[in-house]
């Protein structure tokens, strides 16, 4: 068995990607120029905030800070006095407020996201106030344009005001860096204004970037001319990575999700990925092996497959961090890139699977798996006069789950189907804090690898630049 465990029990076993048919001991060998300049890159970069090569989208030389996120000290992006701002606004919305909609899209959704389902669950809503400890309820707009969608929620929003009968009151948290970005600005004008027409009392918290003069952001502006709170959106931060910040960190804030044992989480991860040691630095043999599995055996598609309803969104969370980072030109102007593809156990094993199974040898399956689930929930003995059914009564559902994991992994493997398994002991805050960070330095080391600038997203600029003028040849039509 090839696996990285650390002391906090979190694993990553990577037995299925270095097999007979796969990734060799030679392959690791060949690549040790390469692991040492990424491993040069990664002190570097915890050092100085420099990583070679990284320019800003305006062609300025940028700061990477993700690697300080972890650690609350003075001078850091999560000083003490944020930590502490942060947990004041969550006591101010566990006693004040009946619900949040919070406004982002890509990283300033995504991250959020996360926390909320980890923390809160499908039903949150649906909860009693006592059930969710006064904490409010929480909606999520701003991350597409779907009229119809933010219609409907409009109307939840009036139901729950009428339901109460007086005193109702929401918070609009409104995620945007520029304040320009197109999909979180247009809901968040048309959520205030149908609160307006409903008489619906609101406050506005603006998270954007908190720079004043010539740097000042339309949303800050706005934000200090409507005297609105304003947090930040952090230099040095990419958005796929600011789960850690503010950005992301102030939806836990509003929902009671423990946010310092996130950050010790992502700290334990970060001291386990500070050795040079391959073989002890679960995020460096991660990105190594993906990044061998894709240039020299063609695995360039990785399915994301946690197993769990509640972790779904951090498979779409991955998959910008990965696709954002990665899918670019490299040094010596040929292209790299390996396409994440969402997917959720057991679910996907009844929709993907066939194809992982029996289609190209183009994919790499990277499963998550939950150690011991919160609920002992188990199958009646119901049916068991019926054979097919006895065989999995009496059985937790958690184990039916897991072990549904262990046979996909070796029906896999049986045909040379690389995979592997990060492992949690537990669904928590903190184990929370490890993967992500583990996923984040992956993706560090992995553009080091490659060859790539991990925190630049030229793409993305293409389409934007292409959008404005199509939107003002529209508003010239009417």
């Amino acid at each position: 068995m090839k696996k990285i465990t650390l002391s906090s029990g979190f694993s990553f076993d990577y037995t299925n990607i270095m097999m007979d048919g796969g990734v060799v001991q030679r392959d690791i060998e060949e690549s040790f120029e390469r692991i040492a300049n990424a491993v040069k890159a990664s002190e570097r970069v915890r050092r100085s905030g420099v990583v070679d090569g990284h320019l800003s989208k305006d062609g300025e030389p940028e700061a990477v800070l993700f690697p300080q996120l972890p650690y609350i000290e003075e001078g850091n992006i999560n000083s003490p006095a944020v930590l502490h701002r942060l947990e004041a606004l969550g006591k101010h919305a566990q006693a004040e407020i009946d619900a949040v909609v919070s406004f982002g899209i890509g990283g300033s959704y995504l991250g959020g996201k996360v926390l909320f389902d980890v923390h809160c669950g499908e039903f949150w809503n649906s909860m009693s106030a006592e059930e969710r400890n006064q904490y409010p309820r929480l909606y999520f707009s701003g991350n597409n344009v779907d009229g119809d969608r933010t219609a409907a929620l409009i109307d939840q929003l009036c139901r729950e005001a009428q339901a109460k009968s007086g005193n109702y009151k929401v918070m609009l948290i409104v995620i945007s860096k520029s304040g320009s970005t197109i999909e979180p600005m247009s809901n968040f004008m048309v959520v205030e204004q149908g609160l307006r027409d409903a008489g619906i009392d609101y406050e506005v918290i603006a998270v954007t970037d908190p720079h004043e003069g010539e740097k000042e952001t339309l949303l800050h502006s706005l934000a200090v001319e409507k005297n609105w709170p304003i947090f930040s959106v952090p230099d040095g931060v990419g958005g796929r990575f600011s789960v850690f910040t503010e950005v992301g960190l102030i939806i836990g804030a509003v929902t009671g999700f423990a946010i310092r044992e996130f950050l010790d989480g992502a700290k334990s991860m970060d001291e386990a990925c500070q050795t040079g040691i391959v073989t002890e630095n679960p995020a460096l043999m991660n990105a190594l092996l993906k990044y061998i599995a894709a240039e020299k055996y063609g695995r360039n598609i990785e399915i994301m497959m946690p197993y769990g309803d509640n972790l779904k969104s951090l498979s779409e969370w991955y998959v910008q961090l990965l696709a954002e980072s990665l899918g670019k030109e490299q040094k010596d102007g040929s292209r790299y890139g390996r396409t994440p593809v969402v997917a959720v156990g057991t679910t996907d094993m009844h929709a993907q699977t066939q194809e992982h199974q029996e289609g190209r040898y183009n994919k790499i399956v990277s499963f998550v798996r939950i150690a011991k689930g919160k609920s002992n929930l188990g199958v009646p003995h119901t049916y068991d006069t019926y054979s097919k059914l006895a065989a999995f009564s009496g059985l937790p559902l958690h184990t039916i789950m897991n072990t549904a994991l262990e046979a996909n992994a070796e029906a896999l493997t049986s045909d040379n189907r690389f995979n592997c398994t990060v492992e949690l002991p537990q669904l928590n805050a903190f184990h929370l804090g490890e993967i992500m960070f583990m996923y984040c330095w992956a993706i560090f080391y992995e553009g080091q690898l490659a060859g790539v600038d991990a925190f630049n997203q030229p793409g993305v600029e293409v389409y934007k630049k292409l959008l404005g003028p199509k939107l003002a040849a529209h508003k010239e039509e009417k």
